[in-house]
């Protein structure tokens, strides 16, 4: 068992506080990222996609995962579980300072998650209070203008990892 923390960066211009829709433990929110198989080696070819609130029997077990998947490859089967409560919004500050931001804890066993790509369903909001929902980050960036503070406000660079941890 190995825990993997998705950590997610970018540059946010007149925004803060990115996050999925219904916060970080949105129930809804897909996360869409490739895993690649414990035992051979072999990166899935297409994303993987994990919600919170759909959960699968665990194969010869009582207990429920996220994610039941085998490689393609060499047939090994593995599982994501993801554990809610520990990711934060990137704020402007953590922004600015090129800092990562932990967004979901996932428990993986079989499979190491790697290359998280950002899709729909964010919200973030500007420096002067007006949200942004709905944003669509699967183009890599998003720009709009701010009409209650009169400025442009963007979001660009962004970046994932996934970092082991206890």
């Amino acid at each position: 068992m190995v825990n993997y923390m998705l950590m997610i960066t970018g540059e946010l211009e007149n925004l803060t506080n990115l996050q999925p829709q219904g916060g970080c433990d949105d129930p809804d929110f897909t996360y869409y990222f490739k895993v690649k198989c414990g035992n051979c080696g072999e990166v899935s070819q297409k994303e993987t996609c994990v919600t919170l609130n759909e959960t699968v029997p665990l194969p010869k077990s009582k207990g429920t995962t996220h994610l039941v998947q085998k490689c393609k490859f060499c047939d090994r089967e593995g599982t994501i579980l993801m554990i809610p409560g520990r990711g934060r919004p990137l704020t402007q500050e953590m922004s600015e300072s090129g800092k990562f931001t932990p967004l979901m804890l996932l428990d993986s066993r079989g499979f190491e998650p790697v290359e998280f790509y950002f899709g729909t369903g964010w919200k973030a909001e500007s420096m002067e209070g007006t949200k942004f929902d709905g944003i669509d980050l699967s183009g890599g960036e998003f720009a709009e203008y701010d009409e209650k503070g009169e400025c442009p406000v963007m979001i660009s660079n962004l970046r994932a990892t996934f970092d082991v941890t206890k």
